[in-house]
């Protein structure tokens, strides 16, 4: 029996004899198939042949990602407070050294997950730091590996420690979440948003999909429940799910700009 993990989307499932026969998260239109079909692998294969690397993204902020790149590629932040620390937006590959960069850092109180797609091994990663992981309820049936460690949450926030909210915006995902963290931007305050608000290539826009690989617009009515979601919090800067994909500065403003150009875009009025 074996934890085997989807070579497209990263994603573990619960133990079997044999690899499963597919992939709900990349048979759905948000993600795909990989081009050469449906492809398995376990995390001891993936820890002999890949391995992580650890960034200061600032202050109290860690960017922790996988080379080569794995899967989707996106990579994980480790939040530090004084009252505990917070992964957000898992990654696939744990290892020993791993391990120990993060316990020197002062481990893991929680895990929280933007959307399935980067649900990874989180189950792994609960276990090895006895820590619960935070998804919205209605994300549920995206769980591929079910685990007492999960904590469904529901409704609109949800308060954390060391002063972080989770906030559920919808959008990509109908439970997509992003997670305030008022310490963040030198004290501004930030956001750290996987793709819910993807951090795009000129860096003082975001911008909302249904389906990024596959370009699927959202609604103008969802794009605005996004930002209606984050609108009651103060916020400088958006860290979005890759290496270099961040807001520096002015993000809340860049959040209400985003919105209002995505949305002429579509109704034609560009």
């Amino acid at each position: 029996m074996d934890h085997y993990i989807c070579m497209t989307c990263g994603t573990q499932f619960a133990a079997t004899a044999e690899p499963p026969n597919h992939c709900p998260i990349c048979e759905d239109e948000r993600q795909y198939i990989g081009w050469e079909g449906q492809k398995w692998t376990t995390l001891a294969a993936l820890q002999k042949s890949h391995h992580n690397v650890y960034k200061t993204e600032e202050p109290n902020l860690m960017g922790i990602g996988t080379s080569p790149s794995l899967a989707i590629g996106q990579r994980a932040l480790l939040v530090q407070t004084a009252e505990g620390n917070l992964l957000w937006d898992c990654i696939t590959l744990l290892d020993e050294p791993t391990m120990a960069v993060v316990k020197a850092s002062g481990g893991i109180q929680a895990i929280a997950i933007s959307h399935p797609h980067y649900y990874s091994c989180m189950v792994e990663w609960a276990q090895a730091f006895d820590a619960p992981i935070y998804l919205h309820a209605a994300e549920e049936q995206w769980v591929m590996r079910p685990d007492a460690s999960i904590d469904f949450w529901q409704g609109e926030t949800k308060p954390l420690f060391g002063g972080l909210t989770l906030i559920r915006c919808g959008g990509h995902y109908e439970g997509g979440q992003v997670v305030h963290w008022p310490e963040g931007a030198e004290g501004k305050g930030a956001l750290l948003s996987g793709d819910i608000l993807q951090v795009v290539s000129d860096r003082r826009y975001v911008s909302f999909m249904y389906s990024y690989p596959n370009l699927i617009p959202l609604s103008a009515s969802k794009v605005q429940q996004i930002v209606n979601a984050v609108e009651p919090f103060a916020f400088d800067r958006i860290y979005g799910a890759w290496w270099g994909r961040v807001v520096m500065e002015g993000a809340k403003t860049a959040v209400a700009r985003s919105a209002t150009r995505y949305i002429q875009a579509i109704r034609g009025e560009a």
